[in-house]
Parts: structure tokens; C-alpha cells; sequence
């Protein structure tokens, strides 16, 4: 990963601003980091935004042969595909169905811990070992840790998550056709709800990556394209990629989600798209 100085004319200058204690961000333009603001190396608590990076361990896992991206794994007749895409009917904090397999798009952090028990009994490490050895160590990602559940109880910095979205957006880790699907809708029919925005139909989800569609309002810009992937936390994080065009954008802060996010966070990621696209989307 190369990291460039910031502009005179930084995209993310009014990141600065935004009335939290503490934030760091960076913009990624193909495997270049173009522009930062705060401390990059600064260790950020991360919620859901955790996801991103448990599954992509997943990803992993299946690459290993651990299990199949159709492995049957939760209620009766789930997979792991199911798991990944919150599509698996289990409510959000207990592996307990609330809805039939495949019927709604039921944001649920308890079939990510399926998943994180399910790698760690048959790989023989914790899943946070097993994350670290098989993601965050050849990505260089050295202030990174899963340190509890897979679906939020992450730690990292900004600069360990250009990282990661450098490798999301020209792959090393896992092929290229097992990624695709990853950033692929599943279940493409199903109706749900973004924790904090509402309810969408469809609400798009790919294998852990959160796909924009047509939602709308959004925590990305309304300018950006429906294939823009990633998450956000409740830690007041996210990180958003749009592969095709190779860039993508990670922001960190110690303020809690809430309201006070909700404009900023869409109006921010508009001005960055605006500023590093032209009008037919490519790279300026």
C-alpha cells in the first residue's frame, strides 16, 4: 500500500470538523491511499464494521476447504451463504429464529458468532487467531484484532483499513470469483432494515458486505452508485468500496451513531465521490 501526502485541496478536510473527540479517515484510490485526516494509526473500537472483516475470514475459510459456501450450518435448511447474507431468519443478538430461511433480510450478529464457532471448530484456532494468521498478518494489518464476537467486537485503525479495502478492491487473499460473489446481491428479493435507517425493499446484502441498491436515505452518498459496498458501526465507523471503479473510503471516530451522523456521513461521502469521479463515474 502507498500512501500519498494530502492535498492542499483535501476531500476529507471537513472530516475535522465533524463534533466528535476523536476521528481519523482515509480516501483509496486503487492501491494508493490519496488523502487523510487525523492520526491513521490510531486505535478506533469498531461495532459492525467488524463484519467486513469476519467475513472475509469466511471467505477465507472456504477458500481452505473449511467449509462451502453452501455448507448447511444454523436453523434448518440455512448455509453459510444464508449466514453471511442475514438471510438466515435469526434475530439479531440469539441464534434464535424469528423468520423462516430465506424470507426477510433479519440484520443478525448472532449468525456472524455461528459462523466465527463453526471456523474455529474446524480450523482447531479462536476465531480471532484464525483472522489474524489468515487476514490482518499478510495484510500487514499489525493494530487489528478481533478480540470478541465476530459481529462487532473489533478493534482497528485507519490505516490498517486502507489496507483491507486495498485488498477488497484488487484482491490477493481469496479469488477473484469468490469475491465477486461476496460483493454480489444474495437473495436479491428481500425486504429489511438498515439498523438505524429503516426499512428497505429489497434491502440489498452480498456475504457480509452491505450493498447500497436503491436505499435511500443511506449512510453513502446519494450520488453513489448502487454497486458501492461496506458497513457502517454503531461505534460511529464505516467504510464504504465501489470495486469497479477501485475506490473506497474508511472513517473512524469515537462518537457513538446517532442522528448526528446521519447527515453528515451521506453529505461527506457525496462530496468525496463528487470530488475524486467524473460525471461518468470514472476516476478524475
Amino acid at each position: 500500500m502507498v500512501v500519498a501526502m494530502a492535498s492542499a485541496h483535501s476531500l476529507l478536510s471537513s472530516i475535522a470538523d465533524w463534533p466528535v473527540d476523536t476521528v481519523a479517515a482515509g480516501l483509496i484510490v486503487g492501491v494508493q491511499v490519496v488523502d487523510t485526516v487525523g492520526d491513521i494509526d490510531h486505535v478506533f473500537e469498531l461495532a459492525s464494521v467488524t463484519k467486513l472483516l469476519s467475513a472475509y475470514g469466511c471467505l477465507i475459510a472456504i477458500e481452505e476447504g473449511i467449509m462451502e459456501v453452501d455448507t448447511p450450518l444454523g436453523p434448518e435448511g440455512s448455509t453459510v451463504r444464508h449466514l453471511l447474507a442475514h438471510a438466515s431468519g435469526l434475530a439479531t443478538d440469539e441464534p434464535v429464529p424469528m423468520k423462516p430461511v430465506g424470507e426477510r433480510r433479519i440484520y443478525s450478529s448472532a449468525a456472524f458468532q455461528l459462523l466465527a464457532d463453526h471456523v474455529a471448530a474446524e480450523s482447531g484456532f479462536g476465531f480471532g487467531d484464525y483472522v489474524r494468521e489468515a487476514v490482518f498478518a499478510p495484510l500487514g494489518m499489525t493494530h487489528t484484532e478481533i478480540y470478541g464476537p465476530a459481529g462487532f467486537a473489533g478493534r482497528s485503525t485507519v490505516g490498517d483499513l486502507c489496507r483491507f479495502v486495498t485488498e477488497v478492491i484488487t484482491p490477493k487473499l481469496v479469488s477473484q470469483e469468490l469475491l465477486s460473489q461476496a460483493l454480489s446481491v444474495q437473495f436479491s428479493e428481500l425486504a429489511g432494515i438498515v439498523p438505524g435507517y429503516g426499512r428497505y425493499n429489497p434491502c440489498p446484502w452480498g456475504l457480509g458486505f452491505e450493498i447500497k441498491g436503491q436505499k435511500n436515505p443511506h449512510w453513502t452518498g446519494e450520488n453513489q452508485p448502487a454497486d458501492t459496498v461496506g458497513h457502517f458501526g454503531q461505534a460511529g465507523t464505516y467504510v464504504w468500496i465501489h470495486p469497479a471503479s477501485r475506490i473506497g473510503m474508511v472513517a473512524l471516530t469515537d462518537r457513538a451513531f446517532g442522528e448526528w451522523a446521519k447527515p453528515l456521513w451521506s453529505h461527506t461521502n457525496a462530496q468525496v465521490w463528487a470530488g475524486v469521479t467524473d460525471t461518468s463515474g470514472g476516476v478524475k
